[in-house]
Formats: C-alpha cells, structure tokens, sequence
C-alpha cells in the first residue's frame, strides 16, 4: 500500500496478510470461491484472467492485492458510472481511491494527478481511452505501479455483444510496462472470448480461474406472454413490493411506455435508454441507485454500469439476444447475496421478431453463424422443461446436476407430451399452405377454420385443411412457437411474417424423429415454498425501518447511495445481533474497522432506542 496512504487499517498493522486486509478493510470473515487462489496469484505478481458470475466478488481479487503490493493500482472499466461508485465504496472502507475520467472538471483532475504522481493513492480507475493517451501512459511510467486491473475484459472481443474497440489496444500496456501484473476479469466469457481475452491482453501468459458462474440466490422464471404489462405488475406486486428492479424491453419506445404505465400503476418507475438525452440519463440513474424501491425500464442493449446491491429482481419484457446479454442482465439482481428473481416473459413474436434481425443481417457468415447458435442457446433454454441451471451453466461449460430448488421447473414442474405427430401435421400445413403465412393462417387452416381467406385461397381444398380440429388453438399456436424454438421452423426473411420449413425439418417430417414439447401454462400454479435462504427478519418491523432510516439520512448527509454505508445483509446482521458494544459490532459481516469507527457509535445509538420485541424474528 502506499507509504501516504490515508487508510487507518494499514497505519494500525502494515505487515497484513490478505485474510487480514478483508477482515480489517472491508469487514468480511472468508474468501468466496476461488478469491483467496487469486488473490495469492496477482499478489505475487502473477498474470491471471479470472471469470467469475456478477456478484461473486470480482473487485476484491485485484483491490486486496492493489492494497498489499507496494504503489498503486490502475483499474481499467469501461463505465463511468461504475468507476464511481466503487471508488465512493473503497472510500468509505477507508482506502485511497480516485477515478481519472472525462466526467471530471480541469481542478479536479489535476489534483488527482498530484496525488497519483505523489504517490497517495492506492487505487486509480480509468476509462481505456483515458489510460491509453501518450500524456497519460508518459506520467504513469514515473510513478511505482502495483498492477493493471483489466474490468469488463469481454469488451476486448469482437463477437461479444459489448464490443469496444479501444479495449484492443490494452495490448500496449504489456510491452510498455512489462514488469507490472495484470488480472483480466469478466461474468461472461464463452471459450471463443476466454481465448481472445488472453490472445489481446494476457499474450505473455496468464492463470485462468474459472470460478462457479451459479448464482443460487436467483430464481430463475420465464412464463410466456398474455398481456405482459399485467403480468409484470402481477409479479411486482404479489412479490416484490417497494423493492428496486431492472424491467429490460427491446425498442425504446417499450422502454417509455412500460415505465408511464407502471408509474400510473402508483409504482416508481424510470426509463433509462441511448435516446434520453445524457443529463436525463444521468438523473435516473442516480435516482436508482440512491433511492429504495425505484425501477428502472432499460433497452437491452443498453449497458447500465451499476454496481447496485439490492436489485430484487430483473424482469424481461422480451427476449434479450443470447445467453450472454441473458445471464450478465440477470446476473444484476441479487448482488448482495439475498434472494431475487430473474423473470421473463415471451411468446411467438418475439422469436420472430429475432430470427428475423438474424436472417436480414449483413454481418459475415461465420458472425452469422455464431449469433445464430447463440439464439438456439437462448430459445432451447426457455423451452426446457427440466431445471434451468443446467441449460444455462452449461453455456458457459461448467456442469450442474440439477433439481436446484429455485427455478420455476423445479419448483413447478410443467407438464410435456409426445407431439410427433402434431408437429408433422403444423410442418405439412406450412408446406401445403406455401410457406408464405403466418400463425394465425396455418392454425385457421389445420382447425378447418371456413373464414373467406381460406376460401378465396383455396386453402379449404388442401389436404391439411381441418387435420388439426381436435387440437384447441392455444395449443396449436404452443405448437408453432416451439417448433419456431427448435428450428424447424422459420421466419419468411423477406419480413412479411410468414413461416417456412427449417433446414431440419425433413426427419421429423417423415417420423424418423419424435419430439416432446412442453404444454403451455399461462395462469401461475400456486408458488411453492423456495429453498433459497431469505433475509431472516422482519422488514415491517420498527427496528429494521429504524435503522434503514438512519442509513438513509447518512447517506444522504454524505451524498452516496445508501449500500455504500451498509448492504441490507449486514444491516439485518446487526440487527439479528443486536451488539451492544463496539467491539461485537466489529463481529459483525461487513463491518470494516474504518466503517466502524465512522458508523458504530450512529449504529449503536439507534439499537440503544428499540424496545427489544422489535427485533423479534
């Protein structure tokens, strides 16, 4: 750490170790996961790329290094928003940090400067297009460097959907600072990215650690739409009341629209999107992450750059583009460890909606191909029937056994029946009807429907006309959905919504295949109990209100967002404790020394008030 710092653990025990950094700096007990092995790498000044799920810990592997290696920590992020709020967080914790960004006024920056080159800071965080100009790369070369923290390092790969071209050029820092470690970091890396990230950035060699991408505090939950609006205010209300949430939907106008609907509703609700002007943009999200129980409406290509704790639940309006942008947009519920929900909801046209963006699009076919395997990830993910960790973890290669207890599967199995033959006949009427109409038509068709098209058409003298009639029209449209799902179906590419035979159709076709499908639920089955651990107290009750009311207006009197001071879990620690003295409250998860002797007398005051049936569990 450096010599200046003005971190009051350091100045207490200079000769700590990493369990002692993360119990004195940042109040936790134990490392999670691969933390500790990572840890010792870059401590001893080892390369490493490390993929670890949103949640999991990520920043502690190169901060509790940056704090034992001598000089300082140069961290690379591709968002400003979250640079600032990690630096607010390591501020708070007692550690000297700063961010260097184009979001700062000409004083501010040189005095950041002054004390980078002084040697008083033991983290920086940098854009990559600030780090990587001459002037910046000249000065950081005069100063003790401890090691290069490369954050979002997928944004270095040009098949991911987070793309940014100056990440390329990260590969300078190597040969410019050679004897400085670097550590790589992403929570979404397939093996085509996993090996761009270390041909562009770790080429000198690096260790790879590969940490469980399994978040089992989320519940994963997708249903299919019927009238969705009404469907997410359901789920809001019956489950998450007065708590924060992500809704993502595809078009900006959804975007708008969703969140006037929801605040109508009487809930607080935000859009949050690439055509909201940048101070707009800027409002709602500090409003998010500094207010309780406010949801934001976002585009899902739009990357949010928060670092929010308490995200209760993400909810997805339509279908994202892959597993990828799926798993790090959910992967931003539940950051604090407590339980939360991933929900989606979709239906026919938005599997048309995409493979209709795939078929009409100019990227190179090997592109192409890729983007198409990743939708078939996407789709055949919604379509199972058995437990979704499987399905999703095993995108990113890591094995899981299933039956976790905490998706809508597991805890309400759906029901699945052989529809061979169902398929064969929806496949034939495609066929028979020309492969140039949609749903409704074919359904019309296969039901013996005697509207004026078909006659006109002359659709009634087919031999598909009527085959279907002893089906009802849900289950036909289920039926096209999922054969939409599994590719044997597709969308007419010249956009007018017609369906055609996939290329592998022709087995199921002529019965040298079966396929099983799910049958479709649009009401939900009564919810059962989940096996996922909950915040053991009473969220009503006058104790917790109490102290969340103290943490508000401190974080308000310091112009932070409440988790900065205190997450819930450690909030409901406390108050499960109920520590008398500062000492049993420096016991307590998540209570670092400069955090308790900056908060424990506040806290101990507010504990001081409560009558004890107030903490009752």
């Amino acid at each position: 750490m450096s010599a200046t710092s003005t971190s009051t653990a350091t100045e207490a025990n200079p000769d700590r170790d990493a369990s002692a950094v993360l119990r004195q700096v940042f109040g936790y007990e134990r490392f999670r996961g691969r933390q500790a092995e990572i840890i010792d790498a870059v401590t001893a000044g080892r390369n490493a790329l490390v993929l670890m799920p949103t949640g999991g810990g990520k920043s502690l592997c190169y901060q509790i290094p940056a704090l034992l290696r001598p000089g300082t920590a140069v961290v690379v992020s591709p968002l400003i928003a979250l640079m600032r709020d990690q630096v607010e967080a390591l501020r708070h914790n007692g550690v000297a940090a700063a961010v260097l960004n184009s979001s700062l006024d000409a004083a501010t920056r040189y005095q950041t400067e002054q004390r980078l080159l002084a040697g008083e800071l033991d983290l920086v965080y940098m854009a990559p297009e600030s780090l990587l100009r001459d002037a910046t790369l000249r000065w950081l070369e005069r100063i003790n460097l401890s090691l290069f923290a490369i954050d979002e390092a997928h944004c270095v790969s040009q098949w991911g959907h987070d793309f940014r071209p100056e990440y390329l050029q990260l590969a300078a820092l190597a040969e410019r600072f050679p004897k400085v470690p670097r550590i790589a970091l992403t929570a979404t890396a397939d093996e085509r990215t996993r090996a761009e990230i270390r041909h562009r950035l770790l080429a000198d060699g690096c260790e790879l650690f590969i940490d469980s991408f399994d978040r089992p505090n989320i519940r994963y939950r997708v249903g299919l739409k019927n009238n969705a609006r009404q469907q997410l205010l359901d789920f809001i209300q019956r489950e998450h009341p007065g708590h924060s949430g992500i809704v993502y939907c595809f078009s900006r106008k959804r975007c708008e629209e969703t969140a006037a609907w929801l605040h109508g509703k009487g809930l607080k609700a935000l859009p949050y999107h690439a055509g909201l002007d940048s101070d707009t943009r800027q409002a709602h999200q500090d409003r998010f992450i500094r207010e309780d129980g406010l949801i934001i409406c976002a585009t899902i290509a739009f990357g949010m750059g928060i670092d929010k704790p308490d995200v209760r639940f993400v909810a997805h309006l339509d279908l994202p583009k892959s597993m990828e942008a799926y798993y790090q947009e959910t992967g931003r519920a539940g950051r604090d460890g407590l339980p939360a929900d991933a929900w989606m909801v979709y239906g026919l046209s938005d599997i048309m909606q995409i493979r209709q963006l795939l078929a009409n699009s100019t990227a190179p076919e090997a592109q192409q191909r890729l983007e198409r395997e990743r939708l078939e990830a996407l789709l055949a993910y919604c379509e199972e029937a058995g437990c979704r960790r499987p399905a999703l973890l095993n995108y990113f290669d890591e094995a899981h056994p299933g039956q976790c207890g905490n998706c809508d599967n597991c805890l309400n199995p759906p029901d699945t029946w052989d529809a061979t033959e169902a398929a064969r006949k929806a496949l034939s009427c495609v066929y028979r009807t020309g492969q140039r109409f949609g749903a409704g038509h074919v359904v019309d068709v296969l039901m013996g429907s005697e509207t004026d098209r078909i006659a006109i058409l002359g659709h009634d003298a087919i031999s598909t006309f009527g085959i279907g009639s002893d089906t009802d029209k849900k289950t036909w449209h289920s039926v096209i959905r999922q054969l939409l799902a599994h590719g044997y179906l597709q969308p007419d590419p010249e956009g007018h919504g017609g369906l055609q035979l996939g290329p592998d159709c022709r087995e199921l076709l002529r019965g040298e295949t079966s396929l099983t499908l799910r049958r479709d639920v649009i009401a939900p089955k009564r919810r059962a109990r989940s096996t996922a651990a909950k915040i053991d107290v009473d969220t009503s009750s006058p104790g917790w209100q109490a102290l969340r009311e103290w943490r508000l207006i401190t974080a308000q009197e310091e112009n932070v967002p409440p988790y900065v001071i205190f997450h819930d879990a450690t909030l409901a620690a406390i108050l499960d404790a109920r520590p008398e003295t500062l000492a049993e409250l420096a016991e307590i998860s998540g209570v670092g020394r400069h955090k308790l002797d900056k908060y424990g007398e506040g806290v101990l005051d507010v504990l001081a008030t409560l009558p004890a049936a107030s903490t009752s569990r």
